[in-house]
């Protein structure tokens, strides 16, 4: 389980969200996701919601690249 509070993970997602757009207010959303990076992510619902799901798996999936540990399992649509 990656440790969300590490230094390097933090500033990984603090550009990965810089990059998609997401405020630094809503970084903590994208935690469940790294904490588990080949479990069943939720897809956009196309509900309007923000933020939306699809913006936070675009941010996991770009921190975990920067990371080095990129996500194996493909990304709902």
């Amino acid at each position: 389980m990656l440790d969300v509070k590490d230094p390097t993970v933090q500033e990984a997602l603090r550009r990965a969200s810089e990059e998609a757009g997401l405020p630094d207010y809503l970084r903590s959303c994208v935690y469940p996701l790294l904490r588990n990076p080949e479990g069943d992510w939720s897809p956009c619902c196309g509900g309007g919601c923000q933020p939306c799901s699809a913006t936070l798996a675009d941010v996991a999936v770009r921190t975990l690249e920067l990371l080095g540990t990129p996500r194996l399992s493909p990304v709902p649509v």
